[in-house]
């Protein structure tokens, strides 16, 4: 027979996952599309946390969520106990929680084909009871239906309902083959690349290109490119044989850089650099495979040719 108290642990451990999710989630909506909930759900059990607390966590306006001073030091708090309970139960489950079974990853094709296969193989490594399916994919994954546990996707992540951590940044440059340029000088001002042929990259530009210097100055460029492609492999390619100025990622040409098959164009500007994010669904758990593939990418970070920390982990 369970106490009055036996029945509110669960609950207010509840109340306490939810303030966190919404907290990290930015929103009422999207804690509750990680959580597979309603936003009328989410409301309710921030409403009975305040009133068991005594206390106002949240200042809510039709446009915008703050947390009080309480409602921050809730959040830190909570989060330390939840991440010791954490480590509890894991302590507990010992050698039960070993990473085994089988990861399915999905991966963009460029950093799943070169750059990610070492932290994968370190991974494998560590870890021989698991098994990876490594699947290259440069759109989101379904991951209730094609039953995928993560992905590490380039550039923004439109999906409420997935947890996104930032990895890294990388970094865009303006690159061409030196014959585009027909023996004129490289052009340094963003001015001068309005007259050059161009190639796009579908995904993140198509008629125009944002430059920006160390001065946190900016240029919008207006551009009528003669390939728009999806496929950064093919826009290096179009680059080298000489079609077009492109925008692109400074690591898939350094050996190009290096050869002179290609040249950086304004040299002081970069294109803006895009995130890239590890993103899974929302679950009150996570299995020690998944947990462990996550502390490898971010331990490997630092060892890849792009820049940038991990924020958040689970």
């Amino acid at each position: 027979m369970q106490t009055p108290a036996s029945k509110s642990a669960p609950d207010r451990l509840t109340l306490m996952q939810t303030f966190i999710r919404i907290v990290e989630a930015g929103s009422l909506s999207a804690a509750a599309a990680q959580m597979s909930t309603t936003q009328p759900t989410i409301s309710r059990r921030l409403l009975a946390l305040e009133r068991s607390l005594g206390l106002k966590l949240v200042h809510r306006s039709t446009h915008a969520m703050k947390l009080t001073e309480a409602g921050t030091r809730y959040y830190a708090r909570a989060r330390e106990l939840l991440v010791a309970w954490s480590e509890f139960e894991a302590d507990l489950r010992g050698a039960v929680d070993e990473p085994q079974g089988t990861l399915r990853v999905v991966v963009p094709h460029a950093f799943g084909q070169h750059q990610l296969v070492g932290p994968l193989a370190e991974f494998l490594a560590r870890y021989p009871k698991v098994a990876v399916e490594w699947l290259l994919h440069d759109t989101p994954p379904d991951f209730i239906g094609e039953g995928v546990d993560c992905a590490i996707q380039v550039g923004s992540v439109p999906d409420p309902s997935s947890v996104a951590i930032q990895i890294a940044e990388v970094p865009r440059i303006v690159v061409a083959a030196p014959a585009l340029l027909q023996n004129q000088k490289t052009p340094r001002k963003p001015e001068a690349l309005a007259a050059l042929p161009w190639i796009a990259l579908g995904p993140y530009y198509r008629k125009e290109v944002m430059l920006h210097n160390a001065r946190r100055e900016e240029h919008v460029l207006t551009i009528a490119p003669r390939i728009i492609t999806d496929s950064v492999y093919a826009l290096r390619s179009a680059a080298v044989r000489g079609v077009g100025v492109a925008a692109i990622s400074a690591w898939i040409v350094a050996d190009d850089l290096a050869s002179g098959a290609l040249v950086q164009l304004v040299p002081d500007w970069q294109a803006p650099a895009l995130p890239v994010h590890l993103i899974y669904p929302f679950a009150p758990f996570y299995p020690a495979k998944l947990r462990s593939f996550v502390e490898v990418i971010r331990s490997s970070s630092d060892t890849l040719p792009w820049r940038g920390n991990v924020k958040r982990m689970i």
